[in-house]
């Protein structure tokens, strides 16, 4: 008995110590902190190379991309992006994308082309950053979405890639006992399509992402990390300065299914933009990782 109550202490304090270190739920998880390019938006267009430069010096390692458009990342093509990429040490695992024209459509050419732009440089996740939703048909309209999601995730399979949906709050309003995000997860096909958490999204629209991680393991492969500021939540603020308990989230890691993470921030740079990127980077590495 002595010696099952001993087994049961321990099980309980490495339990407990997950919770406080959230470097324990990070065994065999990518522990590369990542930067959704968007951040930068009025930067890259300008200097592309400058700015990628200077991401990598900020101490990422991975980017996400977005905006890519007649062929090109920003000017360069993408075996082009592939290689700046790569001679900065970087990595791009996940791309935003839209589907837009493939819901109202059905034709999938474009979503195609884009598909094999992510997989050129060296992509793991086709993401789509929304899509459109007939909201008049209210639930349906999302299960309807949901399952362009499924169609579009075999073309993504089919070139190597993993699909994954990056949510807004939108997604989180009631319909009747649901939300849309539910009927995505509901109605999605779990072994294709994948979730990219918007952390802050998901607090400000008034729900928890411990939550929805308990309520669906291993569905959320990606986050994205921004920080809501205190006195003002419309805003950004540095990861590690707001009013997201992150320590919390990162012990999820695990049960989440997180295999990347990349931070974000849309608005009230400090104290410039790419000190503000390299202040979240430096405070993830030095607490939550």
């Amino acid at each position: 008995m002595n010696s099952r109550r001993t087994f049961i202490k321990q099980v309980g304090l490495v339990a407990g110590a997950t919770l406080i270190v959230p470097s324990l739920a990070f065994d065999k998880v990518n522990k590369n902190v990542g930067l959704q390019l968007y951040t930068l938006r009025d930067q890259l267009p300008k200097d592309v190379r400058g700015i990628i430069e200077k991401v990598a010096q900020a101490g990422y390692k991975e980017v996400e991309t977005y905006g890519y458009s007649d062929g090109k990342f920003w000017g360069l093509t993408p075996k082009e992006f592939k290689a700046l990429l790569s001679s900065n040490g970087l990595k791009a695992p996940s791309g935003h994308y839209g589907m837009d024209d493939f819901i109202k459509t059905g034709n999938s050419d474009g979503l195609k082309a884009d598909i094999e732009a992510c997989a050129t440089i060296g992509g793991k996740y086709f993401t789509i950053a929304g899509a459109h939703v007939d909201t008049s048909k209210g639930a349906d309209g999302f299960k309807s979405t949901a399952l362009a999601f499924n169609k579009a995730a075999e073309f993504a399979k089919a070139s190597g890639l993993k699909f994954a949906y990056h949510n807004h709050d939108f997604e989180f309003k009631k319909i009747g006992d649901t939300t849309g995000y539910n009927v995505y997860l509901n109605e999605s096909d779990k072994n294709l399509v994948g979730f990219e958490m918007d952390l802050y999204w998901v607090v400000r629209s008034g729900n928890d992402p411990l939550t929805l991680i308990s309520a669906h393991p291993g569905r959320f492969p990606m986050w994205h990390v921004k920080d809501m500021d205190k006195t003002k939540p419309e805003l950004n603020t540095e990861v590690g300065k707001g009013s997201i308990d992150f320590k919390a989230i990162f012990a999820k890691a695990k049960e989440s299914g997180m295999q990347h993470f990349f931070v974000e921030h849309e608005n009230n740079y400090y104290p410039d933009p790419i000190g503000s990127i390299k202040s979240s980077c430096d405070y993830i590495k030095a607490n939550l990782i």
